[in-house]
């Protein structure tokens, strides 16, 4: 085992640590959320000590980066899960269908009726989770919050996709908390369990309010290069 393993399995016990310590202090079973480790712009190098001390839940955010990363590292580890995370562009619905297990970011109907029919071309059934804008920012992706329970329902009923839950990113520079139990809310009112919520800054927050799923990248890889982050 080398530095970099070492320093792998040492920072996902303590987030794994942390989960638990949640878990206990807020009464929601960490056991039932998913660690979804968020390895976008990491290299396949820089992931493979993670896949070693056992993760095997992972977000990228760019189809194009994960077809270039994770065919060689599935071909050694096959049991990986891989979430898209990042915003997904129609006209790439058919290499996400191919690639990913999950699709954190169904955010309107277009992409809703293609993914449908690239899954059904593919003959899988992905779950999906709908990006809820839950700050109402201009300049994020997501759902309208007052639409969300019809969106999902025409998800469900149109098109035929097997909706897992909701995601959002709550605003910057401002408490998560309002935003984690609205998302929470909007969830029961919608018919789904599932919530993806919380990152590396706040996913004890997240698993407090009812997360399901918790995307953490920085707490486990180190901080990206400016010019990297997305």
């Amino acid at each position: 085992m080398d530095e970099s393993d070492i320093l792998a399995a040492r920072s996902l016990g303590d987030i794994r640590a942390r989960m638990a310590a949640a878990q206990k202090r807020f009464g929601s079973g960490a056991e039932g959320v998913e660690l979804v480790a968020v390895s976008k712009t990491f290299a396949a190098a820089e992931v493979l000590p993670f896949l070693k001390a056992g993760q095997r839940v992972f977000g990228e955010n760019r189809v194009q980066e994960a077809k270039e990363k994770w065919p060689a590292l599935r071909g050694a580890y096959p049991d990986v899960q891989l979430h898209l995370i990042g915003p997904l562009q129609t006209n790439k619905a058919r290499e996400a269908v191919a690639l990913f297990d999950v699709i954190e970011t169904l955010d309107r109907d277009k992409l809703a009726k293609v993914l449908a029919e690239e899954m059904a071309r593919a003959g899988k059934r992905l779950a999906c989770f709908v990006q809820v804008n839950i700050g109402g920012e201009a300049q994020k992706s997501g759902i309208a919050p007052v639409e969300t329970a019809a969106f999902v329902a025409r998800c469900r009923g149109e098109y035929g996709l097997d909706i897992a839950g909701l995601m959002c990113i709550p605003p910057d520079g401002v408490p998560a908390g309002p935003y984690f139990a609205h998302l929470a809310e909007l969830a029961r009112l919608s018919g789904v369990t599932g919530l993806s919520m919380g990152m590396s800054g706040d996913f004890e927050l997240g698993i407090a309010m009812g997360a399901t799923h918790i995307r953490v990248g920085s707490a486990l890889f180190g901080y990206r290069p400016k010019s990297n982050a997305q």
